[in-house]
């Protein structure tokens, strides 16, 4: 059971009124969670939150979200597809069943990306494991681990069943978010996104351990349109020193950020709470109150395929 966690403030509750949490692992799903999606729904609801999506690193999740939006027709739920070797990896015929079922965000290769698998670097002393890695190491034991995913070829050119899955991802105008790929990788494979008209993309937790994408590179993403996702979790676990979350935020720009909250461990700190818990943590740093609601509220709908709201600075192309 999760011990008590810190409550938001009211005001950062209100602040991220309308948004969208585009990263959230609730049941049900292979490893234990803190929630389920219909009963996340309703606490949503009751926050004044617009929606979610459900992410899984092993299962399609559009035809749960289609019945967690006919429980609660108030909360957008949206589904989403990651492509790692239990969909067959890079799978076009998956994404494209995907899209028409409705699924919203594609992840690029998580668990199974080549960069995840070879990844030496440590977490810091005190970090919290993803619950994914006890699952991966139980698979490899029993002989089932699969060949890493690549979205490259050797010669570091996107391969072409990448360009055929963004060529699917602009066709039914989901998001593209680069899940656990080097950043060498994120970068061609958005270079290779615009080409095939792909509309929103968004690079998945920089800070996380086995990418750790330095500010210049993504500075660089962010003027190539991508957004720059900001996971609760990577700080609050100890993945990352608050300090560089925030000063990352802040050397990019609010306006190529969008905060997510990663949350569902049982663990950890209501899914709910997530969003408002990073605002108070981003008015503590100096942020101000429209900065919040623009990484929290306006560039999560951006992201979810939403109508933007009144108070949206802009509306992106």
């Amino acid at each position: 059971m999760a011990g008590p966690h810190e409550v938001p403030s009211a005001h950062a509750r209100d602040l991220v009124r309308g948004a969208y949490d585009v990263h959230i692992h609730v049941a049900p799903d292979v490893m234990r969670r803190r929630i389920d999606d219909v009963t996340l729904a309703e606490r949503f609801a009751a926050v004044g939150m617009a929606g979610f999506v459900l992410k899984s690193h092993y299962a399609p999740t559009a035809e749960r979200a289609e019945v967690v939006r006919r429980a609660h027709p108030g909360v957008d739920a949206l589904g989403a597809i990651t492509l790692n070797a239990s969909v067959g990896g890079l799978n076009p015929i998956a994404v494209e069943i995907a899209g028409r079922g409705g699924a919203q965000f594609v992840w690029l290769p998580t668990v199974d990306s080549a960069n995840q698998r070879s990844c030496l670097a440590e977490a810091p002393e005190g970090a919290i494991p993803p619950m994914w890695a006890q699952l991966q190491a139980d698979l490899a034991a029993a002989g089932m681990a699969a060949d890493p995913v690549d979205v490259l070829d050797a010669d570091g050119k996107v391969l072409e069943r990448t360009r055929q899955v963004l060529r699917l991802i602009a066709k039914h105008d989901m998001t593209l978010a680069t899940g656990h790929l080097h950043q060498d990788e994120s970068t061609a494979v958005i270079d290779a996104a615009l080409d095939e008209g792909v509309r929103r993309m968004v690079v998945t937790h920089p800070e996380f351990t086995s990418q750790r994408i330095g500010v210049q590179r993504q500075r660089a993403l962010a003027e190539k349109g991508a957004l720059l996702e900001r996971c609760y979790t990577t700080p609050f676990t100890g993945k990352v020193a608050w300090d560089v979350w925030l000063g990352n935020i802040r050397e990019v720009g609010p306006r190529h950020s969008v905060i997510s909250s990663d949350l569902g461990q049982p663990f950890n700190p209501p899914v709910e709470d997530g969003l408002a818990l990073a605002a108070d943590r981003l008015l503590a740093a100096g942020f101000t109150d429209e900065e919040v609601r623009l990484m929290t509220v306006h560039n999560s709908r951006w992201l979810a395929g939403a109508d933007p709201l009144p108070d949206a600075p802009e509306a992106r192309a």
